[in-house]
């Protein structure tokens, strides 16, 4: 104002324009900064920060989509060398963390560590971090925060709300009306969204909530499982957090004698590449990962492109394929 004689309006005006160009970054509550300007077709470098690849079955495709997506071509991905194998996950996440922030990224996608229990204070350090250093973040998932909270970084993956109800509804049009769900006690904020949508669903076909309950086990076992079928009103089937939550009770139940669908159906979630290898073919919920890695690198360009842009959850579609381990028919349902 001082510098050009203009008055507050116009300046406002003008750092709007500046803004909605790309040539200006407004933080709140911090100021207005110039931004680093880029030519069109200069490639950019992103960091993949994924603890739990290899782990979590779901991780590997969702990479190669990312690395598969037509934008990338222009860009590159950075897989950094973590903490030697004896250490924590948590130190390796962290260290892979600074590793990038020394790189000076463009931006990171990042899985948030799933599980033991005090990872969610790591993963909250590692958003800090990029956060300190301005490094845009698309969560994959999952969210750090603890379902339904949200933090402030885009989010891409599947309405697990309606993958878990999907499932439960699958098993109560079937006529059962003792459907439970069960987890390991240890999960992620995606088990708690897809319990949601399990209760849900309990509600929408006036199933007995008591007949509904939810088992977080510390080991699928026999000696885990067995209460849960002898008592007066046993389970007659049940929705698993994840695919390898089904293909472990599967196990159980099989060395228990028990048939599968016979005696007791089974319905999971993710579609992992072995779901239809199990035993018993198993009926669950398609997670599309590879397009998800895809829209992934399409949120990265958006929120580089707009920084101010509000935080966004990109769902995509998600649609139950029946197999033998619910005794229905075969076909594919839900979208």
């Amino acid at each position: 104002m001082q510098r050009f004689g203009a008055s507050r309006i116009t300046i406002g005006r003008a750092l709007r324009e500046l803004t909605q160009r790309g040539l200006v970054e407004r933080i709140a509550g911090s100021g207005t900064y110039v931004r680093q300007p880029r030519t069109e077709g200069s490639g950019l470098v992103f960091g993949l920060l994924i603890p739990d690849l290899g782990l979590t079955e779901i991780f590997e495709p969702i990479c190669y989509g990312i690395a598969a997506a037509r934008q990338t071509s222009q860009h590159a991905l950075l897989w950094g060398s973590a903490a030697p194998a004896e250490a924590s996950p948590q130190t390796q996440a962290l260290q892979l963390c600074d590793q990038y922030i020394g790189r000076k990224v463009s931006g990171v996608f990042f899985a948030p560590l799933e599980a033991p229990a005090n990872t969610y204070e790591t993963n909250l350090e590692i958003v800090s971090r990029l956060e300190e250093a301005r490094i845009p973040i698309v969560l994959l998932d999952r969210c750090v925060m603890p379902y339904p909270q949200r933090c402030r970084h885009d989010l891409v993956g599947i309405d697990n709300r309606r993958a878990g109800y999907l499932a439960a509804d699958h098993l109560l049009k079937q006529g059962l009306r003792r459907v439970s769900f069960l987890a390991h006690s240890s999960g992620a904020p995606t088990v708690d969204a897809r319990i949601a949508g399990f209760r849900e669903a309990l509600l929408a076909n006036n199933a007995p909530l008591k007949g509904g309950r939810v088992h977080r086990l510390e080991v699928i076992a026999e000696t885990t499982v067995r209460p849960l079928l002898t008592e007066k009103r046993r389970v007659e089937g049940f929705v698993c957090a994840n695919d390898r939550t089904a293909g472990e009770l599967m196990r159980v139940l099989q060395a228990m004698g028990y048939r599968v669908p016979r005696d007791v159906r089974i319905v999971g979630i993710d579609d992992v590449e072995y779901a239809s290898l199990l035993p018993v073919p198993l009926t669950t919920v398609h997670q599309p990962c590879r397009e998800i890695g895809e829209a992934a690198m399409a949120a990265m360009l958006a929120r580089i492109d707009q920084l101010t842009m509000l935080a966004r959850d990109i769902w995509l579609e998600c649609s139950l394929v029946v197999r033998q381990s619910c005794g229905a028919k075969t076909e594919r349902k839900g979208g």
